[in-house]
């Protein structure tokens, strides 16, 4: 209740403001009518470009008021250039909405909490107000003494009330003109770019990861049991000089160690990447993930064309994590697997109806997901509420 006051309070702040901005507004913008009406038959034309630095002042005084930073064009200093500037149309079009629609949201948001205090405090002053004139506000019926003063002042908290729930709504939909319309235009290029290094420091990140993952495995799991197939096979050799008959025992451990570390390496080799993408596609190997699974998993696919290898491939060790995740951790009885193209995108869904508590926390294996996942340009959902169910999303671009 506290946090959804502190909205309130501060979208009353910024409704204030951007009503501030709008009486500004509604004055530049009749300075531009004129000056328009003017230039029709000539007189106006000295006046474009002046206009044009009136409004870009008065533009961006709003940028600075939301952060926008500033324009990013210089001012046309002559009437064809002013035409002609595609900033400055972006800041006319800001100008009529913001003195229409952002003068209307800030009064009606700045009306409520009024409407608000003054029922409230009605039954303290109503004496001092005419009966016939009614309460505060859109209120018009005669308040003759204090029974009707205290119905007025019954109003005040459905006014509090709908201030609560209008007024962040009201402060979006007063700055929406100018968050769409003010912004420089190459922010989002920037924001582009800035997310693209992201993703490509996460790629590379998750490179390196696996590239020690597999190194360990190698080294702690291969390395060592070839290790012991070469001990064995020297005490084989030893052996058949000094006594052939314990030499076939020897020789069966070496090839016993010999099988393991096969075992092993096949096991490194299906964790880079699992050769039955190739053979079965994403469909078979999402049956073979579901029914290998210790939790009763359900699958529901609806695949009709195959994307790119390694989306595949990232859609395969999300679920192939996130299954692991359920079997370990969820206190799952049962889980669910679904795989659908829909448009241009892969989603992926791993539901399960355990404890929940799931978070993709720095160095958890939903975290190496989502860094896999926003390699590719995707991106990553989990709801895991405390409780359950936990619900893992992942959507990958997976072209035409």
């Amino acid at each position: 209740m506290a946090q959804r006051l502190r909205r309130t309070a501060d979208a009353l702040e910024r409704l204030v403001a951007g009503l501030g901005s709008a009486v500004v507004a509604i004055g530049t913008l009749i300075g531009v009518v004129v000056v328009a009406g003017l230039s029709l038959v000539g007189v106006g034309l000295p006046a474009v470009a002046p206009t044009a630095q009136v409004l870009r002042g008065v533009a961006d005084r709003e940028r600075r008021r939301l952060g926008l930073g500033p324009a990013d064009a210089p001012v046309p200093s002559t009437a064809r250039a002013t035409f002609a500037d595609p900033t400055t149309r972006r800041e006319l079009g800001w100008l009529a909405a913001h003195a229409t629609l952002g003068w209307l949201s800030g009064l009606v948001g700045l009306v409520l909490p009024l409407y608000a205090l003054q029922s409230l405090t009605f039954p303290l002053w109503f004496r001092w107000v005419d009966a016939e004139t009614g309460g505060p506000g859109p209120l018009v019926w005669p308040v003759r003494d204090l029974a009707d003063a205290l119905v007025v002042a019954a109003l005040g908290p459905v006014w509090a009330v709908l201030s609560v729930l209008v007024l962040p709504g009201l402060a979006r939909l007063q700055e929406w003109p100018a968050r769409h319309l003010l912004r420089p235009a190459g922010s989002e290029l920037a924001l582009r770019v800035a997310e693209l290094r992201a993703t490509r420091a996460a790629a590379l990140d998750a490179h390196a990861a696996e590239l020690r993952r597999i190194e360990r495995s190698l080294h702690d799991g291969t390395q060592n049991r070839l290790v012991a197939v070469s001990v064995l096979l020297g005490s084989a050799r030893r052996a058949v000089l000094r006594d052939p008959t314990t030499a076939a025992g020897s020789l069966e451990r070496a090839q016993s160690a010999a099988e393991a570390a096969l075992a092993e390496l096949r096991s490194v080799v299906r964790g880079i990447l699992p050769p039955i993408l190739d053979t079965e596609g994403l469909a078979g190997a999402l049956d073979g993930l579901a029914a290998g699974c210790a939790v009763p998993c359900s699958l529901e696919l609806d695949l009709p064309e195959r994307c790119a290898r390694a989306v595949e491939a990232t859609a395969y060790f999300a679920v192939s994590e996130a299954l692991t995740n359920v079997s370990r951790h969820s206190g799952a009885t049962r889980a669910r697997v679904t795989a659908a193209r829909h448009g241009h995108a892969l989603v992926v869904e791993v539901a399960d109806d355990g404890l929940g508590g799931a978070r993709d926390t720095t160095g958890s294996g939903l975290e190496g997901i989502r860094r896999r996942v926003e390699a590719h340009d995707g991106r990553l959902f989990l709801s895991s509420p405390p409780g359950g169910p936990t619900v893992l999303r992942v959507e990958l671009p997976c072209g035409s």
